[in-house]
């Protein structure tokens, strides 16, 4: 009986983790996990800009980083959103906006909800 009662509360979003969609791809282990928790979210976003930079040696110029941090902080925080709640109405209610409005995100952003992907 229980089993059936939890299977009902599953969103369609209980199945969504950024990590382990990382992980089946092999591009992250535990090893790397356990090394990324230990910075900060500054220290991350920097070493991000700062390994992109290496290869346009260190010039990153006509790349409108300042006006996209909006943009890439929501992509980020909508992705946490569904990978820590069990539905999108779960998720909408976290980020405090209506699910209309997450629903329409998710599709500007291009997140794939599909257990398989």
């Amino acid at each position: 009986m229980w089993q059936k009662k939890r299977n009902e509360i599953k969103g369609k979003s209980y199945h969504y983790s950024t990590i382990n969609r990382l992980k089946r791809e092999k591009r992250i282990d535990e090893v790397f996990l356990s090394r990324i928790n230990q910075l900060t979210l500054e220290e991350v976003i920097a070493v991000k800009l700062e390994a992109a930079s290496r290869f346009i040696n260190h010039k990153l110029y006509n790349f409108p980083i300042w006006k996209s941090l909006h943009y890439i902080c929501r992509e980020a925080v909508l992705m946490f959103a569904l990978s820590s709640t069990r539905s999108l109405n779960d998720a909408a209610s976290f980020l405090g906006i209506s699910q209309t409005e997450f629903k329409e995100n998710v599709k500007k952003y291009k997140i794939n909800l599909d257990k398989d992907s």
